[in-house]
């Protein structure tokens, strides 16, 4: 990636997030983070392992039929990875930071095409894997909660949802997602006169990309599937994070109970993709995750409080990153 570039990547994200700590109430954060103790350190570190799942979801996505001289290698794209997810959480939109700044790193090793769509191949998998996440703690919720009728019309509300993402995800899978993305764009206000100059003018390129997004479904379903359960398996494990927290309120928290408050909140934030940091969805997510399952509302605003300092945490941390190693 060219020095101007990456130096533009940096200074963007670098003022998104300075002015996230500044919204911060200092005296606040620092009681909980006192609170939580050594905890809080394992919520920190547990995520440079998360990551690893994503980096090696990716990874199979890149190499599937990739020459072998031509191998991009697993911890220069762990790098990547990480600095793309902290411009998404820094992005209002999430997908218009992280994602250029990945193709535009890649695109030196494998070409442009291919870096797009293994790059929005990835985008694809990771969200296809919350769709799955999402549904399976519906199934959670109904085997471990009593229900009553307000549950049943939200899981119901939910499962359609989910049912809905997946099945368009599929199809996506199959025929590309490429063109069908950017002639929905082309009906928005703002983008759309610039979505329709690029399905004009790179609608070869853009046709390359979905054949290469549906290569990997087709051609090789078990990288596929390694790819989903991988970032499936990250869904899960980050579980350990609320986990960790709510250790420091209660000894006897309930792992698959954390499971759910991720599920519920994860999907509360999501609707809210705009908002840089998903700031406000986030925390009222965890608030009426933990009220739903008998929890204190103490209990949420401590587990909110101490997940967002951990993303503004590995959001410096993916910052430094794109101003460390060789230039590209």
């Amino acid at each position: 990636m060219k020095r101007n570039y990456q130096n533009f990547f940096f200074l963007f994200g670098l003022a998104i997030l300075a002015i996230m700590v500044a919204q911060l109430d200092f005296a606040e954060t620092w009681k909980h983070v006192r609170q939580a103790g050594y905890w809080f350190i394992a919520v920190i570190a547990i995520w440079g392992w998360l990551y690893t799942f994503n980096t090696f979801s990716w990874y199979i996505i890149i190499h599937n039929g990739l020459p072998k001289k031509a191998e991009v290698k697993f911890w220069w794209l762990y790098k990547i990875t990480v600095s793309g997810f902290a411009l998404n959480y820094a992005t209002p939109g999430g997908l218009m930071g992280g994602e250029p700044y990945r193709i535009m790193a890649l695109q030196p090793h494998v070409g442009t095409e291919r870096a797009s769509a293994s790059v929005i191949l990835f985008a694809m998998t990771h969200i296809f894997s919350h769709f799955w996440f999402w549904l399976l703690s519906v199934a959670l919720y109904i085997a471990i909660k009593p229900m009553n009728t307000t549950m049943a019309v939200i899981l119901t509300a939910t499962t359609a949802f989910c049912l809905l993402g997946i099945w368009f995800f599929a199809v996506g899978y199959k025929k590309g997602l490429a063109v069908r993305v950017m002639n929905l764009l082309r009906h928005l206000p703002l983008v759309g006169k610039w979505a329709t100059r690029q399905v004009t003018r790179r609608r070869t390129q853009l046709d390359n990309i979905d054949w290469q997004i549906a290569a990997l479904h087709e051609q090789n379903p078990r990288a596929f599937i390694c790819a989903v359960l991988s970032e499936l398996s990250c869904r899960i494990a980050s579980a350990l994070e609320i986990y960790f927290i709510l250790r420091v309120l209660s000894p006897h928290v309930n792992y698959l109970d954390c499971i759910l408050i991720l599920a519920f909140t994860s999907l509360f934030a999501n609707m809210l993709f705009f908002m840089p940091l998903q700031l406000g969805g986030r925390e009222g997510g965890f608030l009426m995750s933990a009220k739903g399952l008998s929890m204190t509302a103490n209990a949420g605003i401590t587990v909110a409080l101490l997940v967002r300092i951990r993303e503004l945490v590995w959001t410096a941390i993916g910052l430094l990153l794109i101003k460390t190693g060789k230039k590209d």
